[in-house]
């Protein structure tokens, strides 16, 4: 059906990621580190995606170098060679996932013994380690700042089933929260959104969480609370926006502070089109809350932003059209289907 995928990788002909597929999907960088480890080559775009701030791939690259790969960028592509990857310590500046991600797949080829240290700790991280262990590799670790990886010869075919996505979960249930309803987000994990139930919990929402999904009932009166994003197991910046238009119409001031992107408050301008009241100072946005948002054109300028302007729409007064809701298409599926069953007035225009 429509949620399992079948991949048959045994022959692969073409080592190389072209624009046209990674300027739209990060992620797509990502083919990088098993390319190279697999078969001693690979030429990939520099990555596009959401224009949410820096987002450098140099750590990628060094931790690449590090194993043993000689790397060359020229004319927008980076291009790494090795005969074989060899393990070695490396130590991120930062907890990168796509980095974590990257030289985690990397290394389970690689001769010898890999550690990555200050590595990412989110689910996601865990997630695929438990699919390369069921391919055959060995990897100890992660979802913590330490992962090894003992390399292996090779990998086989493996059947796994992913994680929910913690952040389409936490979208549904702050839609929840603003609208006043009760849903369950089914499927959805409270273990992976910790961080962000506390903050909803302070607000004002009720939830529960089982083996089902998530529970959520909210009487529409919400309470503002203080958010600042960390990386995990800290507030997720990637529901910073949804947050931010639940806060625009709580009771009270609150204060958002993103640390993660120094360039992600670019909803914050559209929900002020809105009837929203929001001052930005820096990495800080002082949202005070107002009694209603009144619909209005706005643009989604990334993937958050614009289904936190959706779900702005869903509570505001009137009519509110959302341009560029392609970038939603990345990180939701049939978001207006989902939203219609639960008794949204949304649909899809052509533009």
């Amino acid at each position: 059906g429509g949620e399992e995928l079948t991949l048959q990788a045994d022959r692969i002909e073409k080592l190389e990621a072209a624009y046209d597929l990674v300027k739209t999907m990060r992620a797509s960088f990502l083919v990088l580190g098993p390319l190279v480890a697999r078969f001693g080559r690979a030429r990939v775009s520099t990555p596009g995606g959401c224009a949410i701030g820096a987002r450098p791939v140099n750590l990628h690259l060094k931790g690449l170098e590090a194993l043993g790969a000689k790397i060359e960028q020229s004319h927008g592509y980076v291009e790494a060679r090795a005969s074989r990857l060899r393990g070695a310590k490396v130590y991120l500046d930062l907890p990168s996932v796509g980095a974590t991600e990257n030289l985690m797949m990397a290394a389970t080829l690689a001769s010898g013994s890999t550690v990555i240290e200050n590595a990412a700790k989110e689910p996601e991280i865990e997630d695929l380690a438990c699919a390369l262990n069921q391919m055959g590799a060995r990897v100890q670790g992660a979802g913590t700042d330490v992962i090894r990886i003992e390399g292996v010869d090779r990998l086989h075919g493996a059947t796994h089933r992913i994680i929910p996505d913690r952040i389409e979960a936490g979208s549904f249930v702050i839609a929840a929260a603003i609208t006043g309803g009760n849903v369950l987000v089914r499927g959805a994990r409270a273990d992976h959104l910790e961080a962000f139930l506390i903050k909803l919990r302070d607000a004002g929402v009720e939830f529960a969480g089982d083996e089902n999904g998530i529970r959520v009932q909210s009487n529409g009166s919400i309470r503002s609370v203080d958010v600042t994003t960390l990386p995990y197991p800290g507030f997720p910046t990637d529901l910073q926006a949804q947050m931010m238009a639940l806060m625009a119409v709580a009771d009270g001031v609150s204060v958002i502070t993103e640390t993660i992107f120094e360039n992600r408050f670019m909803h914050a301008q559209e929900l002020d089109r809105m009837g929203a009241q929001i001052r930005l100072e820096g990495n800080r946005a002082v949202v005070r809350g107002v009694r209603e948002l009144s619909g209005a054109p706005v643009m989604a300028s990334d993937l958050r932003a614009s289904v936190a302007l959706v779900l702005a729409g869903l509570v505001a007064r009137g009519s509110t059209e959302v341009s560029r809701v392609y970038h939603l298409d990345r990180g939701y599926e049939t978001l207006e289907r989902k939203l219609s069953q639960l008794g949204a007035a949304i649909e899809r225009v052509r533009a």
